[in-house]
């Protein structure tokens, strides 16, 4: 029987776990958290249906208990050896695996929403990201200001380290537009009185019902959406913010003050995937993901024999290419696997 390592018990490490372990092969799934799921498991609801993020969790843990894969939670690679399909995994627990293929599922980063200053993350108390509104979404609290009142004016911001060559992410990270228009729906059903603005570069609603979403978004649910990056923002007497942004379809600057600025932070490769990708001596493309093979033809294919590649290591993706991602690196795998046996 044939074994392969999966580094990540993400929505890819997880679903590529499964396949291939319907595929006959003996699968060990390594991961460095406690618990599975990746960033979906901080998640609340999911665009673009608002459906329970619980529920696709649970279907991973069903599709765990049915395969019968093993899982090493709290595990971390430690060392990398080998060349031209022949690998040797080391843990940080001491454990070795010399696997007949590896599947790096090291999923994504989150931008650092520090690093952009002039937005006054970490500064300004009323400044949150899109992660941290998701999590008090997630444990049920009210959105309030620091000082416990009710927010009346709400200002997303789109793209925040995306398409940003000030950050060094020169990519579109495809989910955040949709993940702002979620939600300040979600805002709004909490805050009925409230005005809620999105300030965007280009909206790119790109998949299945979502520009069905966004367009609810105007016209059932009142939310305002200015084209406009924002400059800069400051903190007014009261805790509330003053931003400046330019509306690039009229040409004017812009000033509004706002009780609660959300930055929609982008996606970019996570410490994990640049780690791995050093360790197996992969190629990154410009923004740090690592680079399949071909980006058409062989996007499951490292430019290393053994090494297959599942899921948003290699660029953003939504869970449902991330699926159909995996799925096909499962196959990727099994096909390799089947002609290194009859060689």
């Amino acid at each position: 029987m044939n074994t392969v390592v999966i580094i990540g018990a993400g929505v890819a490490g997880v679903e590529a776990a499964s396949q291939l372990s319907e595929f006959g092969h003996e699968v060990i799934l390594i991961e460095k958290n406690s618990y599975i799921g990746g960033k979906l498991a901080k998640w609340d609801h999911l665009f673009p249906n608002l459906r329970p993020a619980s529920e696709i969790l649970n279907n991973m843990e069903e599709k765990i208990k049915r395969s019968g894969f093993k899982i090493l939670k709290n595990t971390e690679i430690s060392g990398i050896s080998g060349h031209n399909g022949k690998w040797s995994l080391l843990t940080h627990k001491g454990e070795s695996f010399e696997p007949d293929a590896i599947v790096i599922a090291s999923g994504f980063g989150l931008f650092d929403a520090k690093r952009k200053e002039e937005y006054g993350y970490n500064i300004y108390n009323n400044v949150i990201t899109s992660v941290d509104l998701e999590d008090k979404l997630k444990k049920g609290n009210r959105i309030k200001m620091t000082n416990g009142k009710t927010p009346r004016r709400v200002a997303f911001i789109h793209c925040v380290g995306s398409r940003d060559e000030k950050s060094g992410n020169h990519h579109c990270s495809k989910v955040c537009c949709i993940t702002g228009v979620k939600q300040a729906i979600e805002l709004r059903n909490q805050l009925p009185q409230a005005e809620i603005y999105c300030f965007y570069m280009d909206l790119r609603m790109y998949g299945k019902d979502f520009e069905e979403l966004y367009r609810k978004a105007q016209e059932n649910y009142d939310i305002q959406f200015i084209r406009g990056r924002l400059s800069e923002a400051s903190e007014n007497m009261d805790e509330s913010l003053l931003i400046k942004a330019e509306d690039t379809l009229s040409g004017r600057p812009l000033k509004m003050n706002v009780d609660l600025m959300i930055l929609l932070v982008g996606i970019e490769p996570g410490e994990d995937t640049i780690s791995l990708c050093k360790g197996f001596k992969l190629e990154s493309d410009s923004s740090g993901f690592i680079k399949p093979r071909d980006m058409h033809i062989q996007r499951n294919l490292s430019s290393q024999e053994g090494v297959f590649l599942a899921g948003a290591c290699t660029c953003p993706m939504t869970i449902g290419d991330t699926i159909d991602n995996a799925r096909a690196a499962a196959i990727e795998v099994h096909n390799y696997l089947r002609k290194k046996q009859s060689a």
